[in-house]
């Protein structure tokens, strides 16, 4: 019978911290402290054991890394629930390709806004997940108790479009009010006057930012801001159509609409068809986001194409920098947003 390998020797695969441990003849904890770069190591063992790491081209992974007991190397994602949004789903894939390049787990919480008891579950959240870091999508990075919470627990954070950026923390931010406003003017451009409007989720800064980029290019073209073409919206398909519902009963009904993201174009869009409207002949249709919804839709969607993914990936990477003690200062500028012309715009 063939002798079992024993532990020790480097096996086909990934080398593990029990190898390296055997290697160097010292404990799992010490291995984890030099590879943490922790203090109180003799450099004589530090020496040791970064050469059986050298050797055996042992890459620690996070659950090795947290056995020092000191760090988890978890980051946890807060974020509004329902997931009702499409580019919550770049924001998350953003945030994951942060972490898995820094090697760090990273945990989902979402909540339902408003809840009475949401300093209660993410206290509880910080404490049970070891969350060393955490990102807050909007409107998280908007609501003061929980980023009161997060500075009492010295938990460090990154807010992707706050309305206030938060002192001391990382802030992501995009130039919505800008490219609401050349929006607005490439339908301006094109012969428009009457445009409606259908504003996003007041809780949520974008919503605020885009309807001034709206209310700034009429402005700058002398065309009258009339509150009879505003409607509210919140996001989701149902509250675009609605809105869509109410502008187009109007005696004199706008011959655009500019929707606050893609969901609620989609619904402005059906809501037109239903009644027999031409797109874009009768009434042209314009989102935000350009999400995948947009290029899917008939007529494809003229939108607004926001880095989304680049931006969470950015506010994650920033916020493990701020947490391994390197600087963590936020981009110069913010992130910069194109118009994507489809076949939903004359």
């Amino acid at each position: 019978m063939a002798e079992a390998p024993k532990r020790g020797k480097l096996q086909k695969g990934k080398a593990t911290i029990f190898d390296v441990a055997e290697q160097a003849g010292v404990s799992i904890k010490t291995v984890s402290r030099v590879v943490n770069n922790e203090p109180n190591v003799r450099q004589r063992t530090r020496d040791k054991v970064l050469e059986a790491v050298g050797r055996l081209q042992y890459r620690p992974n996070a659950a090795a890394r947290s056995l020092s007991g000191r760090r988890s190397w978890v980051l946890g994602l807060i974020y509004e629930n329902p997931l009702e949004f499409s580019y919550m789903k770049d924001v998350l894939n953003g945030t994951l390709s942060a972490c898995e390049e820094r090697e760090y787990s990273l945990l989902l919480r979402p909540l339902t806004l408003p809840s009475p008891d949401l300093v209660e579950h993410i206290e509880r959240f910080v404490i049970q997940a070891r969350v060393e870091g955490v990102i807050l999508p909007a409107p998280m990075g908007d609501l003061s108790e929980l980023l009161r919470l997060l500075r009492e627990m010295k938990v460090p954070f990154a807010t992707i479009t706050p309305k206030t950026l938060a002192a001391g923390q990382v802030n992501v931010l995009c130039e919505d009010r800008e490219a609401s406003f050349s929006l607005t003017e490439f339908l301006i451009n094109r012969g428009h006057r009457s445009i409606g409007f259908i504003k996003g989720d007041p809780d949520h800064s974008a919503s605020g930012n885009r309807f001034a980029g709206y209310q700034q290019a009429l402005e700058k073209h002398g065309v009258s801001c009339m509150e009879r073409l505003v409607r509210q919206g919140y996001f989701d398909f149902d509250s675009g159509k609605a809105a869509a519902a109410e502008l187009l009963d109007l005696p004199e009904a706008p011959t655009a609409i500019i929707a606050s993201n893609d969901d609620m174009a989609a619904g402005v869009l059906l809501e037109a068809r239903q009644r027999g409207l031409s797109i874009p002949g009768d009434l042209s249709v314009v989102g935000f986001d350009d999400t995948p919804l947009a290029s899917r839709l008939w007529p494809p969607l003229t939108t607004v194409r926001q880095p989304i993914r680049e931006m969470a990936e950015t506010a994650a990477g920033l916020l493990m920098n701020k947490l391994n003690g390197k600087a963590a200062q936020p981009p110069k500028e913010p992130f910069a947003c194109e118009i994507v012309i489809r076949e939903s715009t004359t």
